[in-house]
């Protein structure tokens, strides 16, 4: 994670710029579009609250999970509004020896549909299924760039383990996905006008904490490009 402050001449463009320090810019497909390419605008008020206060990673359901993640805070409320991340290495460093070692090789599938999926037509979902068909990701990926193992697996996206019956996968998977839930694991940010925070996708899930309704929230947020994961 990297934060800083009081960036006001950070503009939709520089962010474009700073962004590509890392890789090329990945749309979200579900994102409404800012008014620059490549830049999502999330505006939350009190005619859409906040729906993001979940443990997640960023398009884990794609077949190559965006790398991270730049956000930059345009308007945000009085109070509340914060953003929390959670270290996934730390989470599996942090796992027992036995279930490391049930874990290690299985496979889980990642889908948008239960999630981004729950208030489409079935027409609209069949659209977006052409280009987006469910995923397979390893429960323990190696970092594309460190190699450190990392747990992934996460609450929206991760939907079953492969090899497993629905009831034992199941059962593993609530054990897995609360390991997010570890304030020893955490950051929090409290947000302010130019704000801007950086972070690792594959190594990290976050929750963006949605306490500030009825008040105005707006961020921009640019995710970077990554590679299938192993």
């Amino acid at each position: 994670m990297l934060f800083f402050r009081d960036q006001h001449a950070f503009d939709p463009q520089s962010q474009l710029a700073f962004s590509a320090l890392w890789g090329e810019p990945e749309a979200n497909p579900f994102f409404p579009k800012g008014d620059t390419v490549g830049v999502s605008r999330l505006a939350k008020d009190a005619m859409a609250t906040g729906t993001e206060n979940i443990w997640h990673s960023d398009h884990s359901f794609m077949a190559a999970p965006a790398l991270g993640s730049v956000l930059r805070a345009v308007e945000v409320p009085s109070a509340g509004g914060d953003t929390m991340w959670a270290d996934m290495a730390a989470a599996y460093d942090n796992l027992t020896e036995s279930m490391k070692a049930r874990i290690e090789g299985l496979t889980a599938v990642h889908d948008w549909v239960p999630s981004w999926g729950a208030l489409m037509t079935e027409s609209q979902v069949a659209a977006h299924r052409e280009n987006l068909p469910a995923v397979e990701h390893p429960v323990v990926v190696r970092h594309p760039r460190t190699g450190r193992k990392l747990l992934y697996v996460n609450e929206p996206f991760t939907t079953r383990i492969v090899g497993l019956s629905d009831v034992e996968s199941r059962d593993l998977l609530e054990e897995l996905v609360l390991q997010a839930r570890i304030p020893e694991y955490q950051v929090r940010f409290r947000w302010q006008p130019g704000s801007v925070a950086i972070w690792d996708n594959i190594a990290t899930q976050h929750y963006a904490i949605s306490d500030y309704f009825p008040q105005r929230r707006v961020m921009e947020r640019i995710a970077i490009a990554g590679v299938p994961l192993s």
